[in-house]
């Protein structure tokens, strides 16, 4: 070994004992030109490439650790290689790869005690395969509770969280929320007392934060985001761990409504990504852009990062439906929702799906499937029981009862909406509700406090850079917008002024074919055939 080769394998070994990553894989790196690692060098190497997103660096490391390991006639240590190998593959979505280091690790298994550490390991990660790829919830969790008794016997910090972690995932994805998320918290004392090793640690943490979305428990997902970010910033040049939590802080300060601020993490998030290859996490980055474009009204924008999302394979769905419900593009909404419904059974699936499917359907007209969707979207809140899945099922509910001309009911439950998206601190979600108490009190005559609601959603979506939310169809014809939508109302003022489609887009920050399209459906829904016509309907029926 040279010198300069010795000097840098000491400042490698200093830097991963310090969680210094990027610093260690840098002189890793450059021992390993000169063939300079030893076995338990490649392990240190592998764990700097991986947490800095470099997983075929990591797998390449353990692939020479095992090799060397048994040629020596070590094959504990050189399972465990195996098992490492295949946690990271199956991290990032390479689920082909792991499925063949599977077999072959499992191969070597044979040889090692029944009841060896090893055995429980490989049983957690078949437990992880049977519950996210093949969608086998039960046996999957049983899998997961034998695993977590192995890791308890061996004293294995590592192999009890990650197999509490799976167990918490299957209970809450077969219905089970209040036990999976007793689980995952069991599985996050270990993390918080530092007994884990990184790549363990950022695995649990960031499953129990996107659990915690699943079923929208936005304030356990606050709470440990936090966390995750004190816990990524005690991690040196850490990136693997760090684009999921921008992913997760961009979604949050979406709820929250600070929309430019989440914009920029999640633009982050993306960067982090697509550098390190990362499938999964790359779509989800991407999704939660392009719905933060949505929110502030730069569809372009949000089309685009749907269309890259998707390309990761990530659904775009239901926001890519939303986005086209806003461009005035209904029947292209309504395809997409009821086939993204159709085929959708999983509960907390569903669960995110529902609320556009009901805003969707109530924009096409077809009530019966909106009430159906409500009446579902209740039953899923009295299942999980989180503060905005009772708020969606609320506006649902008072969206349904507004559109079935039932204004009372509709604004009992549009209050009970409002006031639980305000306690959860969401003000985009809070002045949607708003809009639709001001349709309520307009239906039952009072004017004055449709004004106010009105006045003090739209001056919500001002403050937050945001444009309008919900833009269902009034109730029924015969009122002031006869059939159209807070969106058509305002393009008809403003070509009722005589301002044209290009003018209008450029004032309303939409493209003129968005434009052209609200027109069409003003024309249709007014009954007329010209922007004149339109405006003298507009002007006899008092609707400007």
């Amino acid at each position: 070994m040279t010198e300069r080769s010795n000097q840098s394998l000491e400042q490698a070994r200093l830097a991963a004992g310090s969680r210094r990553w990027a610093e260690a894989f840098k002189h890793f790196g450059e021992a390993d030109a000169s063939d300079s690692l030893n076995v338990d060098d490649l392990d240190r190497f592998a764990t700097a490439a991986y947490l800095l997103g470099h997983t075929n660096t990591a797998v390449d490391a353990l692939t020479r650790r095992q090799g060397i390991l048994l040629a020596s006639g070590e094959v504990q240590p050189a399972v465990r290689c195996g098992i490492w190998i295949i946690l990271m593959l199956l991290n990032s979505g390479g689920l082909a790869e792991a499925g063949g280091w599977i077999g072959r690790t499992g191969h070597l298994l044979d040889s090692l005690p029944t009841d060896s550490a090893e055995r429980g390991y490989m049983l957690a990660l078949h437990a992880f395969r049977s519950v996210a790829v093949e969608r086998q919830f039960r046996e999957g969790h049983a899998m997961a509770e034998a695993s977590v008794e192995i890791g308890h016997r061996h004293d294995e910090e590592d192999l009890v969280a990650l197999s509490l972690n799976v167990s918490g995932r299957a209970l809450i994805w077969d219905g089970q929320p209040e036990r999976g998320l007793e689980r995952l918290d069991e599985a996050m004392v270990a993390v918080v007392s530092g007994a884990l090793s990184p790549i363990v640690a950022g695995i649990v943490y960031c499953s129990l934060i996107e659990a915690c979305e699943e079923i929208s428990d936005y304030r356990r997902s606050s709470e440990w985001t936090e966390a995750l970010t004190r816990w990524c910033d005690g991690q040196q040049g850490l990136v693997t761990f760090t684009g999921q939590c921008l992913t997760h802080r961009a979604h949050l300060l979406r709820r929250q409504g600070r929309l430019a601020a989440a914009e920029q993490e999640a633009r982050d998030a993306c960067q982090r990504f697509v550098g390190a290859g990362d499938e999964a996490a790359t779509g989800s980055a991407l999704y939660e852009l392009a719905e933060i474009c949505r929110v502030r009204g730069d569809f372009g924008a949000a089309e685009d990062a749907f269309r890259r999302a998707g390309g990761w394979g990530k659904d775009p769905q239901p926001g890519l439906a939303l986005l086209r419900l806003a461009q005035g593009d209904t029947a292209a909404a309504a395809s997409a929702m009821r086939r993204s419904i159709g085929e959708t059974a999983r509960k907390v699936k569903r669960l995110k799906l529902l609320p556009a499917y009901v805003e969707v359907m109530l924009a096409v007209g077809d009530e019966a499937a909106a009430e159906e969707a409500a009446r579902e979207l209740s039953d899923l809140a009295d299942l999980y029981n989180t503060e905005a899945v009772r708020a969606e099922a609320a506006l649902a509910r008072g969206a349904v009862a507004l559109r079935a001309g039932d204004a009372s009911d509709a604004l009992s439950a549009l209050r009970n909406a409002e006031k639980r998206w305000r306690l959860l601190g969401a003000p985009y979600e809070t002045a949607r509700a708003k809009l639709l108490i001001g349709r309520a009190c307009e239906r039952l005559g009072d004017i004055d406090s449709a004004k106010m609601e009105g006045d003090a959603a739209r001056q919500i979506f001002a403050d937050l850079g945001a444009t309008v939310g919900v833009d269902y169809p009034v109730v029924e014809d015969g009122l002031e917008s006869h059939g159209l939508t807070d969106r058509e109302l305002e393009v008809l003022r403003l070509v009722a002024t005589g301002t044209t489609n290009q003018a209008i887009a450029e004032k309303l920050h939409l493209s003129t074919k968005t434009i052209d399209r609200h027109v069409g459906n003003i024309l249709t829904k007014l009954g007329v055939t010209s922007r004149t016509a339109a405006t003298a309907f507009a002007y006899q029926h008092q609707m400007l």
